[in-house]
């Protein structure tokens, strides 16, 4: 996948007015199956799995015993005992590992009973890039916007998979053949559009499907998209990225992230929980969404400083990109003291190890390096 075909902006226009085609074939794809994969599941993801219901999908996160992410995921239950999990491409290895750790009991999993197990028994994990997995195999093709449908729908389709496609709500999934091709078909995304789709196709089908959806696409308006317009499009969304908005060398927690209402504290138990409430009685900041009041300022990037207007730090950039206007918009952690919608703040785009002179050494002719101005927003758009 490269940063761009023709341009970011190009690219993360034509998602918002028309369509883009995203590769994200090396997101990992897992699969938990058994009468017991939702007691698993449940135990080690924070959200509330044994609240799908077949065709559903949700957003959840893997917590370690001291409530560190391991990393964000989406949920989707295929049928009554096999549930789909789509992981970040990055810690595809390190997860696959820890689940099957934490089924075979290999990890703790409790600070306070380190001698407990989590519900495993009799799950089977299965890796479905894994070439043994045969004809089950699947990778993961995006089409996302506001004429991704009709595009998927092109390709040619039978009354009964037209209707089952037409019939997905935001979040949910059916299994479909389109175009020939035998998909997982998901109304999800990671673009914050509200018409989006995740096709999931075995590998040795994919490039077919992606030819065919980008013949099809084409006339109206679709685009292939790189990972900038992909960043830009989930920075403008308000989406997080491990590493930048959770985890990261900051070590964000969920709630850190905005997310916490993802996290289920009414569950009895799963690794992490105690852990998470604990920390959200201390948490003192959460990350926002700003955009900065000008066109052509610099870009912002992850772990530059963000100040409020009596020069006081509050906070750090985490991620920034530009939007669909053309202003630079972005996402930053900052004090919850500070963190009120249409608040101004101010970004030293670069973090600058020097501002220049001193005021008592300025003369005229002079210049300092000062920070941008920008306005917090709200977190998701409106």
């Amino acid at each position: 996948m490269p940063v761009w075909y023709t341009s970011v902006v190009e690219e993360h226009l034509a998602t918002r007015q028309a369509a883009g085609l995203f590769d994200v074939a090396h997101m990992g794809v897992l699969q938990a199956e058994g009468p017991n994969a939702v007691a698993f599941l449940d135990s080690v993801c924070g959200n509330d799995i044994a609240a799908l219901g077949v065709g559903e999908s949700l957003y959840t996160h893997f917590l370690d015993p001291d409530a560190n992410v391991i990393d964000d995921t989406l949920i989707y239950r295929r049928s009554e005992d096999k549930y789909l999990v789509v992981v970040n491409a990055s810690n595809d290895d390190k997860d696959w590992k820890w689940l099957n750790d934490v089924r075979e009991g290999k990890v703790k999993v409790d600070n306070t009973k380190p001698w407990v197990r989590a519900f495993g028994k009799n799950v089977v994990l299965r890796n479905l890039r894994d070439p043994k997995e045969g004809k089950d195999m699947r990778v993961d093709i995006a089409i996302q916007g506001p004429k991704s449908r009709d595009i998927l729908l092109a390709l040619g389709v039978d009354a009964a998979n037209r209707k089952k496609v037409m019939a997905l709500k935001r979040t949910q999934l059916c299994e479909a053949v389109v175009g020939g091709f035998d998909l997982v078909v998901s109304r999800t995304g990671y673009t914050g559009e509200t018409m989006a789709f995740e096709l999931f196709v075995h590998p040795a089908q994919a490039p077919a499907l992606w030819d065919a959806l980008m013949k099809a696409g084409e006339p109206l308006g679709l685009k292939p998209c790189g990972l900038g317009a992909r960043d830009s499009l989930r920075t403008e969304a308000g989406l997080p990225l491990y590493g930048h908005e959770m985890s990261g060398d900051l070590n964000f927690g969920v709630a850190e992230a905005g997310f916490g209402s993802y996290v289920k504290v009414h569950k009895p138990w799963f690794i992490g929980r105690d852990a998470f409430i604990a920390r959200e009685a201390k948490r003192n900041g959460v990350v926002v969404r700003f955009r900065f009041a000008d066109k052509g300022v610099r870009m912002a990037h992850n772990g530059d400083p963000i100040i409020d207007r009596k020069g006081k730090v509050i906070g750090v950039v985490t991620s920034c990109a530009i939007d669909t206007e053309g202003y630079l918009t972005g996402q930053g952690f900052i004090d919850l003291k500070s963190c009120e919608e249409g608040a101004s703040i101010y970004i030293y785009q670069g973090a600058p190890k020097s501002t220049g002179k001193s005021p008592a050494e300025l003369t005229l002719g002079d210049r300092m390096t000062l920070p941008s101005i920008a306005v917090i927003i709200s977190r998701f758009p409106k």
